[in-house]
């Protein structure tokens, strides 16, 4: 799972995303990565971004962790769809990878379509699998 916050309380944010996801049915929060800050992506000009990674376990399909992660992000001020692609946000989360599945779907993509073009995605990815291989 990606996290990324670049409106308020960036830190807080990410805090509040650690503790929700770990909290989720079925869900353990196994692990996070280190908090980076990066450039935002795009062309709307807006604040860098606070980026983390956490490796996750859960008996959540992706549909429905999927719902979940959308309902934290308006917990924390995210407006509801139509959303501004690569817009400014409280907080941005993404299931980047759900172990070895696929999903294709108008709603989800597994892999994230993303992943190859964000190296701090792939830093940080590298950092959880060292850690919890």
């Amino acid at each position: 799972m990606a996290l990324g916050s670049n409106i308020g309380d960036r830190a807080a944010h990410l805090a509040y995303a650690r503790s929700r996801l770990g909290a989720l049915p079925g869900t353990r929060l196994v692990a996070a990565s280190g908090i980076e800050e990066t450039a935002p992506i795009g062309p709307v000009a807006q604040p860098p971004f606070l980026n983390q990674m956490v490796l996750l376990e859960t008996t959540l399909d992706p549909t429905a962790l999927l719902a979940h992660c959308r309902a934290i992000e308006v917990e924390r001020g995210r407006g509801p769809p139509p959303r501004q692609r690569w817009g400014p946000r409280t907080l941005d989360l993404d299931i980047v990878r759900y172990g070895t599945k696929t999903v294709r779907s108008p709603e989800l993509t597994i892999p994230h379509s993303e992943l190859p073009n964000r190296d701090f995605w792939q830093r940080e990815i590298a950092e959880l699998e060292r850690e919890h291989g």
